[in-house]
């Protein structure tokens, strides 16, 4: 075996593990689709400050996760960590602010130093989506629906609960977080060295620690549902109120939370519990002064990410490997009537395989190991006759069919199964 292994923290996709992959991204642009998303697709490295402005110094991703490295021209660039800064960044540079709303559809690779484990690597992947331009709560309800019917669709929904939960206007935030500095400067000697530093820089993100510690500290601390403005609680309940037309069922959780200023109203998480700790598989939330952060003007947006890895875990099994189409020929005589066979397979849009070497046997056999569904057995004795025998490798049987007429013949067969 070779010394050469995927860096730690990456994975190759091969065989079911891309297919589950690709099935995920598929459903998704498929679904997204029918909403009337477009995709897009952005850079995989970007100005630093792209990721620094948006998710801000005091988060772990900036200040412990981010691949940034300077290029030979001394720019400094920065590996995505996440796709709804490179969207908002894309939307402000290409001039799409004066064609509002937008739809946005994504699907690739992210990048974060973290410790890899179950679900979470260094090289991840994600699907995402971003309502760019529309300040409703019906706005908000249709991003979740569309989260919702992509896990319908990927047959994993009952596995998953959604959780809500309203992060306020910016009045009503502010007066959250002064009541959170209160409550929280009064037990600073109960947290975490780490959460004491943010208690001085972002105390919002004291609510999102990990730590045993802290979530003590976390359980009796005040909910911004007690400092909601009236705009605020009505925008939280015409949220409540579409999603329950929309048949979208959820469960409110006070603890989810975002912690940068541009974040408000919506914050949501798909969650599941066959995943251990691992068990947000598509998140997101409204973040209204993102596009500002890039030198847009005031826009509202609202947007989610899904992880792909953690997504296709849960598939209960994986699309099926296509299935091809063997041609056999045998002798000389028939290579290049065998070739033209191959090609008129494909462009008929039936996946077709041939063999490069071997007797008779050895093609079957490997006829079988790719589980062809048919086998065109072509000699030189059906080149003569203008034939192909075609073999069902599932029933046993064999048919004589006109050369031209292979193709209708096999579309045929697929109408009927």
């Amino acid at each position: 075996m070779s010394s050469l292994q995927p860096v730690r923290g990456t994975h190759d996709l091969i065989g079911e593990t891309q297919r589950r992959f690709a099935h995920v991204i598929e459903t998704a642009r498929r679904i997204t689709g029918l909403y009337g998303f477009d995709e897009w697709a952005t850079p995989i490295f970007e100005d630093t400050r792209v990721f620094k402005r948006t998710l801000g110094d005091t988060s772990d991703v900036v200040s412990k996760e981010m691949y940034t490295f300077e290029d030979r021209g001394g720019e400094s660039l920065t590996l995505r960590p996440e796709g709804t800064a490179s969207v908002c960044r894309a939307l402000v540079t290409n001039g799409l602010t004066q064609s509002l709303p937008q739809k946005v559809f994504y699907a690739g690779p992210m990048f974060r130093y973290e410790r890899p484990q179950k679900g979470r690597y260094r090289q991840f992947h994600q699907i995402g989506a971003e309502l760019l331009g529309a300040a409703e709560p019906l706005a908000d309800a249709e991003v979740i629906a569309m989260g919702r019917d992509i896990l319908q669709a990927l047959g994993i929904a009952r596995d998953t609960v959604l959780e809500l939960n309203t992060l306020g206007d910016l009045e009503s935030r502010t007066a959250w977080r002064a009541a959170l500095v209160t409550y929280f400067s009064e037990r600073r000697d109960e947290l975490s060295s780490e959460s004491q530093n943010r208690l001085e820089r972002n105390p919002l993100r004291i609510l999102d620690s990990k730590s045993p510690q802290d979530r003590a500290v976390v359980e009796d601390a005040p909910l911004i549902s007690g400092f909601l403005t009236p705009l605020a609680q009505t925008f939280w309940d015409d949220l409540r109120k579409t999603l329950d037309i929309l048949g979208v069922g959820f469960r409110e959780n006070p603890r989810i939370v975002r912690g940068l200023d541009y974040y408000s109203h919506t914050a949501f998480e798909f969650v599941t519990e066959r995943l251990g700790t691992q068990g947000t598989v598509l998140a997101g939330g409204r973040y209204d002064g993102l596009v500002s952060e890039m030198g847009g003007p005031q826009t509202p947006a609202i947007g989610w990410a899904g992880g792909i890895e953690r997504l296709s875990m849960l598939l209960e099994e994986a699309p099926a490997a296509p299935r091809p189409v063997m041609v056999v020929p045998m002798g000389e005589g028939a290579a290049a009537t065998g070739l033209t066979v191959l090609q008129a397979l494909r462009g008929a849009h039936i996946r077709a395989e041939t063999s490069y070497r071997g007797n008779l046997k050895r093609r079957m056999e490997r006829a079988n190991r790719l589980n062809a569904t048919h086998a065109i057995v072509i000699g030189e004795d059906e080149v003569a006759r203008g034939v192909v025998q075609v073999r069902d490798l599932d029933r046993g049987e064999q048919t004589e069919v006109a050369m031209d007429q292979v193709t209708s013949f096999l579309h045929g067969l697929s109408q009927d199964a």
